[in-house]
């Protein structure tokens, strides 16, 4: 069990700093993040910004110990917004770019979290 949650803690770790990086540009909308969010995927600002606030709130639910029924939505919200990124790089993209594999890692990172989470909480 012990090991478990080691494993819990450092995919946990890793994916909350890894959604809250990808917000970073979105709270203030840099030029890069408008260039793309806005002006090729076509996202409203306020949109892009909303986004950005939920994915911080939802990696701080998960890290915090209990909230099980928060910490479910949060996890589900943080997959809808990788599903619906991973689906808008795909929808703007004229052919396949190995660059957008990189959503994996993201996703990657959430389920081993969630899985982890799931055999902590004895669930």
């Amino acid at each position: 069990m012990h090991r478990t949650k080691i494993a819990y803690w450092i995919f946990t770790i890793l994916f909350s700093a890894a959604m809250i990086f990808s917000s970073y540009g979105g709270l203030k909308p840099e030029p890069q993040a408008l260039q793309l969010l806005h002006d090729q995927m076509g996202y409203p600002v306020y949109f892009i910004q909303f986004i950005s606030v939920a994915k911080i709130i939802g990696s701080i639910a998960i890290l915090i110990p209990g909230l099980k029924t928060i910490k479910e939505w949060a996890y589900a919200g943080l997959f809808f917004d990788l599903i619906g990124a991973t689906y808008s790089i795909y929808s703007i993209s004229e052919k396949f770019d190995p660059g957008s594999l990189g959503m994996l890692v993201f996703i990657a990172l959430g389920a081993l979290s969630y899985y982890f989470w799931k055999k902590t909480s004895g669930n």
